[in-house]
């Protein structure tokens, strides 16, 4: 096993969407598709990740900022990958990015019935923020399910 952490780039696209669709707690949405995906790693270069086996993709993860807060989106780790330490490593590594853009807090979102990731996001030393509500709007259309 020889794991390496690399930049995301819009080629990775296939592969991580493939690993995104089949892990569970990772909620798709049109801002996901290709020309979604294609322009948040243009306006955020450098801060997506991707964890290799060779060349089998293992994990992804999506890293950005506003220029205030960084912000984590799609953390996702191959199933057989699990609890070797991979997915703190695409973390560390979208953490340090933010370090050098002068990003000083970073937030992410989870699916409250998503209790595994709420114990993996608390196990590397993150905390659950009970005083916030996020609330959504689509810009196009008020008429769509916000469920991802």
């Amino acid at each position: 096993m020889h794991i390496t952490i690399c930049e995301m780039t819009f080629q990775d696209y296939d592969e991580v969407l493939t690993l995104w669709q089949a892990t569970e707690g990772v909620g798709l949405s049109e801002a996901d598709s290709e020309r979604g995906i294609a322009q948040f790693l243009q306006r955020n270069p450098g801060f997506s990740f991707v964890a290799r086996d060779g060349d089998q993709l293992i994990g992804a993860v999506l890293c950005g900022h506003d220029g205030r807060r960084g912000f984590i989106h799609h953390l996702a780790v191959c199933q057989s990958y699990r609890r070797r330490g991979v997915g703190q490593a695409l973390v560390e590594a979208c953490l340090a990015v933010l370090r050098g853009a002068g990003i000083q807090k970073c937030h992410l979102f989870v699916f409250a019935d998503n209790l595994d990731a709420m114990a993996f996001w608390e196990r590397i030393g993150w905390q659950q923020r009970t005083e916030l509500v996020i609330m959504s709007r689509y810009t196009v259309s008020a008429n769509r399910n916000l469920g991802s």
